[in-house]
């Protein structure tokens, strides 16, 4: 699909409540790591807001696809040392009104033509509970900044219901609990890879494959891992999964997938000497596998 560039959108409030969103702070750590770049074809295809491509929420942002409807990237920040418990009761999942309605994956992709919900579930890029710490107020608003559906990709059910997915969905907590992270902060990226055969569903394509990649000090020296999720997708509307598995990988392979530059600090950051392809990679069995040195 060509790539487009959507005008920018007047900006408005992210929810009643809500002030300006300061989104993901570059500052966040000891050492700067500003939020990642995209390389010119990704850049072209990115919505921009206030003449921007990176659109802030709190305590995260993010650069969407104008093609493909989903977040090339999302950056956030976990401060551990002040998370909430925060349910989500009585928020809902919505379109962000700062942006074309036509450049956002609605609801319509995860229910049945008969309106009833199918087995594609509606998957936190940034994770929900990361992202609510700070002054009460604050962790309120960013509980419900993340079910915008710019936050969004499908995963299959199967997914989140495999013992496997405790190695995708407790990366963030695996940081806290293996490392001495310094000041309890953690940044972290995440989003889909995009291919053009991935499979088309209802005319959206459903990514196979998504990144994340964690940023840390420890002991005064930053540290950056990298991580690589694959999906074999049969995308019929009985919408089966065949296979998935987790890699860490070397932070070079997600940008050359995705082109998302995360720039110099991350790069002098990934210590770790792993293969540029997750093709000669063992998939990690359990968080036990991760090499966090």
């Amino acid at each position: 699909m060509a790539a487009t560039n959507h005008a920018p959108a007047p900006p408005r409030p992210l929810g009643p409540e809500s002030g300006v969103a300061a989104g993901y702070d570059p500052g966040f750590l000891a050492v700067a790591v500003p939020p990642p770049e995209l390389d010119p074809p990704a850049k072209d295809d990115a919505v921009l807001l206030d003449g921007s491509e990176v659109v802030p929420y709190t305590h995260f942002s993010l650069a969407l696809s104008g093609s493909r409807r989903f977040a090339r990237w999302v950056g956030w920040n976990i401060d551990g040392g002040s998370l909430k418990r925060l349910d989500r009761r009585g928020i809902r999942f919505r379109l962000d009104p700062r942006l074309p309605a036509s450049a956002q994956v609605d609801n319509e992709l995860y229910r049945d033509r008969d309106g009833r919900p199918n087995r594609l579930d509606r998957g936190h890029v940034a994770r929900r509970a990361d992202l609510v710490w700070g002054p009460l107020e604050e962790a309120r608003q960013a509980n419900r900044d993340s079910f915008f559906y710019t936050n969004i990709t499908p995963q299959m059910d199967d997914f989140n219901q495999s013992p496997r997915a405790g190695v995708w969905g407790r990366l963030e907590d695996a940081v806290f609990e293996e490392v001495e992270v310094d000041g309890l902060r953690v940044t972290a990226f995440g989003g889909p890879v995009f291919h053009e055969d991935d499979r088309l569903f209802r005319g959206v394509r459903i990514p196979r494959e998504f990144w994340k990649v964690l940023v840390y000090g420890d002991g005064g020296v930053l540290k950056a891992k990298a991580f690589l999720l694959t999906q074999d997708l049969v995308l019929t509307e009985a919408l089966d999964l065949d296979e998935f598995r987790v890699f860490q990988v070397a932070v070079g392979e997600v940008e050359s997938r995705t082109g998302v530059r995360f720039g110099a600090a991350v790069a002098a950051a990934e210590g770790v000497a792993v293969p540029e392809s997750a093709a000669v990679r063992a998939p990690l069995e359990g968080l036990a596998d991760i090499d966090w040195d």
